[in-house]
């Protein structure tokens, strides 16, 4: 599907796009990042072990990291130095990107250190495989994903008077709470998440191939997937902008070079309804999120995170969830994981008019994450 040149229109300040396609013939996907969940649930081609030997080079880089005063933000590559994990880490990139599109690195020893100390070293760790980007507009490297109560959404975004006598909460704002998480990707090549706590019960990690996905809409709805192609508005509130009036029209499906991408988070989409005059999803676009959901979950498996364990997921090529979750502060249970977003290296190009949420579109570029607001 090629866009044209479509019409402009301007509403609150906003720029609004539409684009015109038309139809092209697909071709289902194929390659190690195309998968079922019931073939990676029983695999381990996606799991990787810290050797015993990283103990010592961990704390050796901590430590000088320490003596010279870096706080964990300013750690570059270069400053924590890994020589014996290095092909370990690029093959973590390897899967990444031209694997499939997930790994699980276990053996972090997060008992054995402080919250800073942790921030160190999952720092380090995290340049070794991509860059980190920022996670907020007000310059967020790592978030710690919990709980963060009742006022969440006063705190990161929600819109009042929706109809129903409850706010909506921006996907920030659902993110640090202790609901479920539906199917959606982060706004970066990769997303990492080192589990430091689990929950009591629940907080379990739904993951699926979402060019797995788009193969089973070839096979079943053919007419669906090609409404997958095309715009579907979105809202940047939370992350991007304290008000939803900031709007982007981008497709869920985009192939460049023979390489998938999909973005896709259905409270950015429901966030952009709710804007005056923004379009309203129509019938068969409902119909195609609809069934992209169902086919999500049907594809997905449950990755259980122990503490120590760092997911990382490739945005482009995965989609993920969460299972709601039970904290017991009392017993030592409540649920806390490190999240970074990392730009890649090794990443693909991505199709034209992609730019509207990557910024640079190239293969290798640095792009994702949160542009910084500006005073």
């Amino acid at each position: 599907m090629a866009a044209g040149r479509g019409r402009w229109y301007h509403y609150a300040g906003i720029i609004l796009e539409t684009r015109r396609y038309v139809m092209t013939r697909r071709a289902a996907l194929t390659g190690p990042g195309v998968w079922l969940g019931a073939e990676m649930a029983s695999s381990g081609r996606w799991i990787r072990t810290l050797p015993d030997s990283a103990r010592a080079e961990i704390d050796a880089a901590l430590n000088d990291v320490n003596r010279r005063g870096l706080a964990w933000h300013q750690i570059r590559r270069e400053d924590f130095p890994l020589p014996s994990l290095e092909a370990l880490l690029e093959d973590v990139a390897e899967e990444l990107e031209n694997g499939s599109g997930m790994v699980k690195l276990r053996g972090v020893p997060v008992a054995d250190y402080d919250e800073t100390a942790l921030r160190q070293i999952y720092f380090g760790i995290g340049s070794h495989v991509g860059a980190p980007v920022f996670q907020n507009r007000s310059g967020e490297l790592m978030r710690a994903i919990r709980d963060e109560g009742a006022e969440v959404g006063q705190r990161y975004g929600q819109i009042e008077g929706k109809g129903d006598g409850k706010p909506f909460l921006s996907s920030y704002a659902r993110t640090l709470s202790n609901g479920r998480l539906r199917f959606h990707t982060d706004r970066t090549d990769v997303v990492a998440l080192l589990c430091v706590r689990q929950a009591k019960s629940g907080g379990v990690s739904k993951i699926c191939s979402s060019a797995a996905v788009h193969n089973a809409f070839l096979e079943r709805r053919p007419d669906l997937l090609e409404v997958l192609f095309q715009d579907f508005w979105r809202s940047r509130l939370g992350e991007e902008s304290d008000r939803a009036e900031t709007v982007y029209p981008l497709p869920i499906f985009g192939v460049r070079d023979g390489r998938f991408t999909s973005h896709y988070s259905l409270t950015y989409i429901e966030a952009a309804e709710l804007v005056p005059g923004v379009p309203k999803l129509t019938s068969v676009q409902r119909e195609a999120i609809d069934m992209l959901m169902a086919l999500a979950e049907e594809l997905s498996f449950e990755m259980t995170l122990a503490p120590g364990d760092i997911q990382f997921l490739n945005s482009h090529i995965t989609y993920h969830g969460r299972t709601p979750f039970e904290d017991d502060r009392s017993t030592g249970h409540d649920r806390m994981l490190l999240r970074l977003w990392l730009t890649m290296p090794n990443s693909r190009a991505l199709p034209a008019g992609h730019e509207v949420l990557w910024g640079s579109i190239d293969a290798g570029a640095r792009r994702g994450g949160i542009a910084q607001a500006t005073v």
